[in-house]
């Protein structure tokens, strides 16, 4: 039993640690190095920031699609706002809210009986469209402003590898040490079950929605400052990539369960993937393949795994109740 719960709980720091020694190997000398590692992490931190979101959104049962677009309306709010000449801190403080607003009005419209589903992709419309009528239909190229959470490196490790730290450091300790973080998860969980509770359930599930569009903010502005460029178009390629991270993570898809550190190795494994395939001279297809097997593959365990350790408690229950009967 201990050993299943290891397996659903740890496996994913296990494949994570089996990659880095398979491509020790295979990609030797050039992939076991401290420069190779900080380029695997700077690859990792921005996905993982948008799978952050994603993460906290799924938990408390509020799948959030509309990320892409926060992303890109918040990256130009803030390049245009640079680019006028007005502060710097100024533009981020304007961009991070804007992504908390518009999952604010998410979570609103969604608690009104709408398929948050329906809601946010309506939203992903809305933002994308918004961020191209900003731009004008181009880019704020040039935003060297942002350097410092970009391209700066402090102590040897880039910018956005702190940022990301900083992000899941924060976030697992409210969602583990704080009362509205544990009471986000439960809702997550049974809302219904929560609202018998006395606990204001609809608050969460808005509040869910708030730190998903606040976390894809952050993530567009970090991108901006990376490359120094505030581009409209909404990548559909950023919510891909952060539901492969939590799913790879074992988030409970319908809510409830699920942990931040594991999202941020998830979105470690497809760096980490991603750069020794490319170390090697492997087409960058190949990742995308070897990702949709490691996906399949983890849902199958996660499912074998606690259909296992139902099948222990089961029988753990029996004999108890078959051993005080007599």
């Amino acid at each position: 039993m201990r050993g299943l719960i290891f397996l659903r709980d740890r496996g994913i720091f296990v494949l994570w640690i089996l990659i880095i020694a398979v491509f020790a190997v295979w990609a030797n000398p050039y992939f076991a190095t401290l420069n190779n590692a900080i380029l695997v992490a700077n690859a990792a931190a921005i996905s993982a920031i948008f799978a952050a979101g994603v993460a906290v959104g799924i938990i408390c049962g509020a799948l959030d699609l509309s990320i892409p677009g926060v992303a890109a309306l918040s990256s130009c709010i803030a390049g245009w706002m640079i680019t006028t000449g007005l502060p710097v801190w100024l533009a981020l403080v304007v961009g991070i809210v804007t992504g908390a607003l518009v999952g604010f009005v998410n979570g609103v419209i969604s608690l009104r009986g709408f398929n948050p589903i329906i809601v946010t992709i309506a939203m992903l419309s809305i933002t994308s469209a918004a961020a191209s009528i900003i731009a004008g239909g181009y880019t704020f190229p040039g935003l060297t402003q942002l350097d410092f959470m970009g391209t700066q490196r402090y102590l040897g490790i880039p910018a956005p590898v702190w940022i990301t730290a900083g992000v899941f450091l924060v976030g697992t300790v409210f969602l583990t040490k704080t009362r509205d973080g544990i009471r986000l998860m439960a809702v997550g969980g049974s809302a219904e079950a929560v609202r018998r509770s006395g606990i204001h359930s609809d608050r969460y599930k808005v509040l869910a929605f708030v730190i998903s569009s606040t976390c894809a903010a952050l993530g567009g502005l970090v991108t901006t400052a990376t490359v120094t460029e505030a581009n409209p178009s909404a990548s559909p390629a950023l919510i891909f990539t952060a539901l492969t991270a939590v799913a790879l993570a074992g988030v409970s898809l319908v809510g409830g369960r699920g942990s931040l550190p594991r999202v941020l190795v998830g979105a470690l494994v497809l760096a980490t993937i991603a750069n020794g395939l490319t170390i090697k001279g492997v087409q960058p297809y190949w990742a995308t393949g070897v990702t949709g097997v490691l996906l399949i593959g983890s849902l199958a365990l996660e499912r074998w795994v606690t259909a296992s350790v139902s099948r222990r408690l089961m029988a753990t229950a029996q004999a108890s109740v078959h051993t005080g009967t007599r």
